[in-house]
């Protein structure tokens, strides 16, 4: 996914738990949700930052020899202004992006 056009506001905005906890009906299952999407959102974002940093790494070991190097910074500096994981993955979930199951509620439902 491109996490690069998400609507999601970069700074932080107070929620309804009222709101969040809407679709599943408890507030904790919305969260753990929301935190396993951030959580993967954070992998992918820091693999994709990784790769392109790599283009730049050094391959001597010297710590006198620092270079800097211009698009190394441009590159950073986008990805600190990003909005978060978990802004990202809560703006998924309210506009219902996020799939999600409950092992535990199919087995009950299936038992009557």
């Amino acid at each position: 996914m491109d996490y690069k056009k998400s609507n999601a506001p970069t700074n932080t905005v107070t929620q309804n738990i009222m709101d969040l906890c809407e679709e599943t009906g408890n507030i904790y299952e919305s969260v753990a949700i929301i935190a396993k999407r951030a959580n993967q959102i954070s992998a992918d974002l820091k693999s994709e930052i990784s790769k392109k940093l790599q283009e730049f790494a050094s391959t001597s070991d010297n710590l006198d020899e620092v270079f800097e190097n211009r698009e190394q910074i441009e590159i950073s500096r986008f990805y600190e202004k990003m909005p978060k994981p978990t802004l990202i993955a809560t703006q998924e979930f309210r506009d219902g992006r996020v799939y999600y199951r409950n092992p535990a509620k199919e087995n009950d439902e299936e038992d009557y």
